[in-house]
């Protein structure tokens, strides 16, 4: 059984990825690409130096994961555009209850 405290760190870390998704939705329809992997997803907040980039696409800095970590990024994904993922309270891929991966396509 997930204690509370896990669930809501999950909870958060879909919402966080749902938001991270949206901007990139955006920053794809500004500049016509998703950011690569070695822009990250930093790019959402600091133009690497893409014609047509309109943002920072977010409102504030951008998040850890609930856990403290960085949100891990590829593009071209592997499930699609992108992955984005956090890997829970373990910090490594895999895992179950608090320590699993919550995912962009999941």
């Amino acid at each position: 059984m997930i204690p509370k405290v896990g669930k809501g760190k999950q909870s958060a870390a879909k919402a966080q990825i749902e938001l991270l998704g949206q901007a990139l939705d955006q920053f794809k329809a500004d500049t016509g690409r998703y950011p690569t992997t070695s822009e990250g997803l930093n790019a959402l907040i600091v133009n690497p130096g893409i014609p047509n980039w309109d943002g920072p696409y977010l409102k504030k800095a951008l998040p850890n994961d609930p856990w403290g970590r960085p949100y891990h990024y590829e593009s071209p994904g592997t499930h699609g555009d992108y992955d984005m993922c956090s890997y829970g309270a373990d910090g490594t891929p895999g895992g179950e209850d608090e320590n699993k991966d919550i995912c962009s396509w999941e």
